[in-house]
């Protein structure tokens, strides 16, 4: 576990080493390396598993950018993947961290063994949800992440983990996950909202490609993973029942027991 000098920045990135095929996660807005905490503890005997933070999020250093637009998402993960040899890889990419891995997909092939896409969209960002969220942000900036993470965790999770009395100690280590980021995630937002769409790229993926998406998904919910499913040929998808837009800690067996299967077929 290191702070890793990537481009202009340091990023946060966990590696459990040695020779085994490589996978790299790259998480959603908002979270951290610990959205995959639980895959990277179910794989890595078998995997060489390497997460990291995105700039300006989690452990990365900070950005005194407004913005942190989804292009230079993409290009820190290319310069990372280059930096640790570690080429090709499985690439696992949940909503912005999936914005970047398909970007990857499409215009970097040689850097991969499989790419897996999880509640994410190749579109932009839906100009219903965009006062929402604007909104959001706008309060966040002001007031800080805890001000707006009710409202958040609406959107990250589905009713079965929201909704579950069982869970009510997760909830609530998500909540504080979620609560505890520093306020400038804001740039990071502006980044997610702002991004064009690359529908018209996504045909040329040929990297093997697993679609994953949260049956209770509302913020990038199954018609989504529908779409990019008929855009990237001989792509598979499966829909995650009991999961939403977080599907990796809600549901981590059925998600683990998904890439575990993939990467067998495509090691």
């Amino acid at each position: 576990m290191t702070l890793r000098p990537i481009r202009d920045t340091r990023l946060w990135v966990e590696d459990t080493g040695g020779d085994d095929p490589p996978v790299v996660f790259a998480h959603g807005v908002l979270w951290s390396t610990a959205l995959f905490a639980p895959q990277v503890a179910a794989l890595r005997g078998a995997y060489r598993c390497i997460s990291y933070d995105h700039r300006g999020q989690g452990r990365s250093d900070d950005t005194n950018d407004m913005s942190v637009p989804i292009e230079q998402v993409f290009e820190d993960l290319v310069a990372l993947i280059e930096s640790l040899d570690a080429g090709p890889v499985h690439l696992v990419g949940l909503s912005m961290g999936g914005f970047a891995a398909m970007r990857v997909a499409a215009r970097r092939p040689d850097l991969l063994r499989s790419v897996v896409l999880l509640d994410t969209s190749c579109d932009a960002e839906s100009w219903i949800k965009l006062p929402e969220y604007k909104l959001l942000n706008f309060v966040a900036a002001l007031f800080g992440v805890r001000s707006v993470a009710p409202g958040v965790m609406k959107s990250l999770f589905g009713r079965t983990a929201l909704q579950d009395p069982a869970r009510a100690a997760e909830r609530a280590a998500w909540f504080e996950a979620i609560a505890g980021n520093r306020r400038t995630i804001v740039r990071a937002m502006r980044g997610v909202m702002s991004r064009r769409s690359v529908a018209s790229e996504i045909p040329g993926i040929t990297v093997p490609t697993l679609i994953l998406v949260g049956e209770e998904d509302v913020a990038t919910p199954p018609s989504k993973s529908e779409r990019l499913h008929a855009l990237i040929p001989g792509s598979e998808l499966v829909v995650l029942p009991r999961a939403g837009h977080s599907a990796p800690v809600e549901e981590p067996e059925a998600v683990t027991a998904a890439l575990a299967g993939f990467f067998a077929k495509h090691g």
